[in-house]
């Protein structure tokens, strides 16, 4: 019989606690949440006349933890209904409960002698074979099972997640001598394919493989701004996404951390270690001082940065570690920042950087070197190869890169032979690869990757689910391509449509790739699928065309290029071979236009949908505006002409107020997803998912959809929703331009001037929808809009 998780429970319900129960929840499995009976009634429960009987007394921590799940930003839950699957109780009351459950997850106070007496009783209570992990960020996984049953050791490890859960991709798992090999296989498994993370296998070790380097690189870089004298806002101006790192940097991160939790994590190193490496894990004093003032960073409301308010409005200030002062942040400028500013791939910044003989280079490299050695030295000890150390970082930290493949970036010969000359020691598995004439961690062959072990090179081992564009494209797999777009062969007869333009914005060259994709997938392909590997699936239409065409009042270009997309979107949707977008991150406006006529949507778990035309100043015009409203009527019992006003209601609020969705689940609510659509939880397994989607279609032997009239609510339903855009106009909700552009799409969204119920063909209701488009383009107040949004990043409410 094959091992299934149908039930869980999470062992206290901190932040990180209710964070796991809350992800657990958002994959659909039913979760009992427990934490510790409170120690005494408060005045408060005492007036109310609780008592010490009362459940609302018992279970008071995980009841407020799932009130906080509700509140909490970013969101935990998918959607506020994933609360439902979530059942609360004591430590005290409900420890019987466990025998219902296939995995325990201990979450509790990091002492190990808590985690010890807590798993004496689950011992107890716990079903044979059921499995038991902590999550601990660094306690020794051994020590806690320590005096337990066989059972217990068997089925015990480590699952180290991070926070917050539903959102960071790494999780670490931390098995024991006695964990049974198929229990590792199985939370690996589970942990990908289940809970969409990338796994990460880790020594017994302190802080295991991410927090261990990751805060060893913290440390060396404070005690470097101290030793140098850089400012915390140098520091950060260096450290975040020029060298392939989070917005955040370096000291925005601790904030966001908290100060008070990067100590707890530092000191447990600290306390495990010794020499050099106990030195670099020494907490400065300005830390411990900053702790103990409160300043532990955002959730006390300042850190190492302080927002105020100032005359000219809101300022963000800067720490000076040496006086504990704030003044004005400051930014690290010179010569090679600015050049490398100008290259392409982050690679190429780096070892420019790196390199470079100025403040930001000397910085970099007085920073870099040290956890380069030290992910080297530890390599063997925390982990049992140099790729999961690289995967921990990314995954974990938000790296662009890990260590070793910045270190094959910067050239792993020359940056050796110029850490010798500066007097380190390079550990001896290093030396010996270079030795042996081998230049580089990772060796790519023919769209395959392999890295050193061993005095050889062996194959990166990925889940079967992984798909790699870029790989697929090295070797040789390109259909065609343009400017915009590339046509790869997927395997098994399915082809992919990749966007490659800024951002992935829907100009000409898409459309015309398009067109391009559905005549080779109709003679010689099962399938497409739209998909990509960007940083978001698509952001809209490349809006800078749209403005420039309005400005020079280039009508007939414009009207051609709407007409163009409108025609490609409906060989989406009537191609003879089925089309299934996969979807992810950002996905919004044209994204969402070139989705929905596909037969199907495969979405990741993380994908922020909708139509967000009217933010600047416009209305869908490639048919987002039919297409939504078609979804929406086919939720319809069949024959309930009463509830089309319902449907265009549903469709004219989410259009109008730029409705995006949090999650996948909340785009099923707000109707971009029918019934038919998946959702894939590991974004990594996005591509192949919608290609098993094509196959699954094409051995279904699919068949395009019949063109058919679409019911609309007419002149009757356009007054209605004409009303409620005026109401809102007269209540100073909406501006005199909005209420122009919401009249514009209630039109459009009726169907014009017809009686209710009238029939009316796609083709109609696209001409209305172009013309709409195209006389708000013309209007100055929605050029204003495009322009303020190219300029500014955010919509200008005129």
């Amino acid at each position: 019989m094959s091992r299934q998780i149908r039930k869980a429970a999470v062992l206290g319900s901190g932040v990180m606690g209710s964070g796991i129960a809350a992800h657990l929840a958002n994959v659909g499995i039913p979760t009992l949440l427990l934490d510790i009976v409170p120690p005494s009634l408060s005045e408060e429960e005492k007036t109310k006349g609780i008592t010490e009987d009362h459940p609302a007394f018992r279970n008071k921590f995980t009841l407020t933890a799932t009130r906080k799940l509700l509140k909490q930003k970013p969101a935990p839950l998918a959607v506020k209904e994933n609360l439902d699957l979530i059942t609360i109780g004591n430590l005290t009351d409900d420890l019987e409960k466990l025998k219902e459950v296939d995995w325990i997850i201990e979450v509790v106070v990091e002492r190990l002698d808590v985690k010890q007496k807590l798993f004496e009783k689950v011992d107890q209570y716990r079903k044979p074979g059921s499995i038991v992990t902590s999550n601990t960020s660094g306690i020794s996984i051994r020590a806690m099972a320590e005096g337990r049953s066989e059972d217990f050791k068997s089925h015990f490890l480590g699952t180290h997640f991070f926070n917050p859960p539903r959102y960071l991709k790494l999780l670490e798992i931390i098995p024991t001598e006695d964990t049974k090999p198929e229990i590792v296989q199985f939370i690996r498994n589970f942990g990908e394919n289940v809970l969409g993370k990338g796994v990460v296998e880790a020594k017994d070790t302190p802080n295991f493989i991410a927090n261990r380097i990751g805060t060893y690189g913290l440390m060396v870089t404070m005690q470097e701004m101290m030793k140098q004298g850089y400012t915390v806002g140098e520091v950060d101006s260096v450290t975040g996404p020029l060298i392939g790192r989070p917005k955040s940097a370096t000291f925005r991160t601790l904030d966001v951390v908290g100060l008070d939790t990067f100590l707890h994590v530092a000191r447990n190193v600290y306390e495990q270690v010794d020499g050099k490496e106990k030195e670099v894990f020494e907490i400065p004093d300005f830390l411990n001082e900053m702790v103990d003032k409160g300043w532990t960073g955002s959730k006390n409301g300042q850190g190492f940065y302080l927002k105020q308010r100032s005359k000219t409005g809101s300022e963000i200030l800067e720490l000076d570690p040496k006086t504990l002062e704030y003044k004005p942040r400051s930014k690290m400028k010179t010569a090679t920042l600015e050049a490398a500013k100008q290259m392409k791939t982050t690679n190429q910044k780096v070892k420019a950087l790196l390199y470079s003989e100025d403040r930001a280079g000397k910085l970099l490299w007085d920073i870099i070197k040290p956890v380069l050695l030290y992910s080297a030295e530890k390599c063997y000890e925390i982990a049992d190869d140099l790729v999961a150390i690289d995967q921990a970082m990314r995954w974990g930290f938000g790296w662009e890169h890990g260590p070793f493949e910045i270190w094959d970036a910067i050239g792993l010969p020359e940056s050796v032979e110029r850490m010798k000359a500066e007097g380190e020691t390079i550990p001896q598995w290093v030396e010996e690869l270079l030795q042996s004439e081998k230049t580089s961690f990772y060796s790519k062959a023919e769209g395959e990757v392999s890295y050193y072990h061993n005095g050889t090179y062996l194959p990166v081992e990925e889940n079967k689910k992984v798909v790699h564009l870029s790989r697929l494209k090295e070797k040789g797999n390109v259909i065609t391509k343009n400017g915009g777009a590339t046509l790869i062969d997927l395997g098994d007869d399915v082809a992919g449509l990749e966007f490659t333009s800024p951002n992935n914005a829907i100009g000409p060259e898409i459309i015309m790739m398009l067109h391009q994709a559905i005549d080779e997938v109709e003679k010689n392909y099962k399938g497409l699928v739209i998909g990509n590997q960007g940083k978001n699936f698509c952001v809209g239409a490349n809006l800078m065309l749209i403005l420039m065409e309005a400005q020079d009042e280039n009508f007939f270009e414009l009207d051609m290029m709407v007409r163009q997309f409108q025609q490609a979107m409906a060989r989406v949707r009537y191609s003879s071979k089925p089309v299934v977008a996969a979807n992810f991150g950002m996905t919004l406006g044209g994204g969402v236009e070139v989705s929905l006529p596909a037969a199907r949507l495969q979405m990741s778990s993380e994908t922020y949908m909708g139509l967000v035309e009217t933010g600047v100043g416009l209305i869908p015009g490639g048919g987002g505006n039919k297409e939504l409203y078609i979804r929406l009527l086919e939720q319809l019992p069949e024959g309930a002409k009463g509830d089309l006003q319902k449907v265009a209601n549903q469709a004219f609020e989410t259009i109008a107020m730029a409705k995006v969705s949090t999650s996948a689940q909340e785009a099923r609510k707000l109707g971009f997803l029918r019934n038919e659509d998946n959702i894939s939880v590991n974004g990594d397994h996005i591509l192949h998912d919608a290609k098993s989607q094509v196959l699954a279609l094409s051995d279904l032997g699919y068949t395009a959809p019949v063109k058919k009239k679409i019911p609309v609510v007419g002149e009757a339903g356009y007054a209605t929703l004409a009303l409620g855009a005026q109401t809102m106009h007269f209540s100073q909700y909406i501006s005199e331009h909005d209420l122009k552009i919401a009249k514009k799409l209630a039109f459009v969204l009726a169907g014009g001037r017809v009686p209710e119920g009238t029939y009316v063909d796609e083709q109609y209701l696209l001409d209305l929808e172009r013309e709409a488009f195209l006389s708000l383009a013309g209007e100055p107040k929605s050029q204003a809009r495009m322009q303020h949004m190219l300029v500014k990043g955010k919509p200008l409410r005129n």
